[in-house]
């Protein structure tokens, strides 16, 4: 039996005895079996008996689980009204600090300005699976389409804890290969996120040949569910195109020969946890394993989808129709060069130039990269033809480049300046875009965006 077995069959006793000494026996006992959900979680609160509070926890769970969509709103409005901060003790923690700036009046600030359901979020933790039911709590509030303050406060409760629960130091990295007991196999293929996995043939060819890698993180007590995983390739040079990757009639090579490693699928697996990063640590510490496994390695590079780079485009072009619109063009060699022409040094423009509000890039996957030290590599034009990628990017991929030595530098240039690092070739892509932004006819300022498409690709109203 594993240790985490172990410890969750303990658990589980000890919650079963007492269940049996909480909602049998004694008539005062036996009113918590009649109890509405806020009396239990407010009794689960002022508990302190180790095996009443267990109980307590798995009753509320276990109840919270049977309720329908309704009835389960309900139970988050009720965390976010009935469990704030003691507002009296906050008021009056306020007051002392006015008049004392001590340690412990800063202590006895931050202890009441504490909202009463983080306590009851972790003793609820405390129930047999208890993590993994408020992980699936979060993701039930994810999915919600309240966006009160409240939706906001309780979200942040569950962000805090979990940031704490789910710290690296808990995870631990797994590889995933054939051999992985297949419940978890089942898994990979329903949470791959980037490129689907079609069943059990396409999961061999992605896992099975030596040139192929995976590795995921799990945490002790969600021990049969990877957090997020990342796949794989082991290539003599750095890819383009997705199908050179994922080619069913490709020649696999040894591992040995390999001098590139592609980071070409990293999915994240719960919901729930939306929000809490475990990619970062999971591309690092890949790298580090694949280095020493395998001395030969001397590049690590992503092969990444642009997700957010139609929905810009389509925003920054209105309602003016051209060659894009139509869904055949990539099959015409003249209009495909059009585009390229075109696209890519918009491309360098959305990655280098734009920015969220906040002062980030606009691109999700580009901040996530990004903010991890890499750098902006290459763009690869159509490198991705899957109707998902076409809607999603026109089938542009991005490389980023990991250079274990550039990785802290590239980092606080993003963090501290705004910059975004690119190779040259990249750099130089910005540069022809802002060329095609200027008039023939010795103008200087930018001409419409508009304008530009239509005048490349011959685009108009219809």
């Amino acid at each position: 039996m594993s240790e985490a077995s172990f410890f969750t069959d303990m658990l589980q006793s000890i919650t079963d005895r007492g269940r049996q000494l909480l909602f049998s026996g004694a008539r005062a006992t036996q009113a918590a079996a009649k109890a509405d959900l806020q009396t239990l979680c407010e009794m689960l609160l002022s508990s302190r008996g180790e095996a009443s509070g267990m109980a307590l926890a798995a009753e509320i769970l276990d109840r919270w689980e049977a309720l329908d969509s309704e009835g389960a709103q309900a139970f988050l409005n009720m965390l976010h009204e009935k469990f704030g901060p003691d507002t009296a003790r906050l008021d009056q923690a306020i007051e002392n600090y006015r008049t004392d700036k001590s340690s412990a009046a800063v202590i006895a600030l931050h202890q009441a300005a504490e909202p009463r359901r983080q306590e009851l979020l972790r003793r609820l933790n405390h129930a047999p699976n208890g993590t993994a039911k408020l992980v699936r709590m979060r993701q039930q509030l994810l999915a919600s389409k309240d966006q009160s303050e409240g939706y906001h406060a309780l979200d942040a409760d569950f962000a805090h804890l979990f940031g704490s629960w789910f710290n690296r130091g808990f995870l631990t990295l797994r590889p995933i290969d054939w051999t992985t007991p297949a419940y978890i196999l089942e898994k990979i293929i329903k949470y791959e996120a980037v490129h689907e996995i079609a069943g059990w043939e396409e999961l061999r060819r992605r896992l099975a040949p030596a040139d192929r890698r995976c590795f995921a993180f799990f945490h002790p007590r969600l021990a049969d569910e990877p957090l997020v995983f990342v796949e794989v390739a082991l290539t003599r040079s750095v890819p383009s195109a997705i199908a050179d990757v994922l080619d069913e009639g490709r020649e696999p090579i040894n591992a040995d020969e390999a001098t590139t490693a592609v980071f070409y699928s990293i999915s994240n697996c719960q919901d729930g946890l939306r929000g809490i990063s475990f990619g970062n640590f999971l591309i690092k510490q890949v790298v580090e394993d694949l280095r020493r496994d395998l001395p030969g390695l001397k590049n690590f590079v992503t092969l990444s989808p642009v997700p957010g780079f139609a929905r810009w485009l389509a925003k920054a072009r209105a309602e003016t129709p051209m060659a894009l619109d139509d869904p055949n063009w990539p099959d015409n060699e003249k209009t495909a060069a059009d585009v390229e022409r075109l696209l890519l040094p918009l491309a360098a423009r959305y990655f280098l130039t734009e920015r969220t509000p906040e002062g980030r890039p606009v691109d999700p996957v580009a901040r996530f990269h990004l903010g991890n030290g890499a750098r902006l590599e290459r763009l690869n034009f159509l490198g991705d033809r899957s109707a998902k990628a076409m809607r999603q990017a026109y089938g542009l991929m991005v490389n980023y480049l990991y250079k274990l030595d550039d990785i802290v530098a590239n980092h606080e240039a993003l963090a501290q300046r705004g910059e975004v690092i690119a190779s040259p070739a990249v750099k130089s892509l910005l540069s022809q875009n802002d060329e095609s932004r200027r008039s023939g006819n010795g103008q200087q300022g930018p001409r419409p965006f508009a304008q530009i498409m239509n005048s490349t690709l011959g685009g108009g109203r219809k």
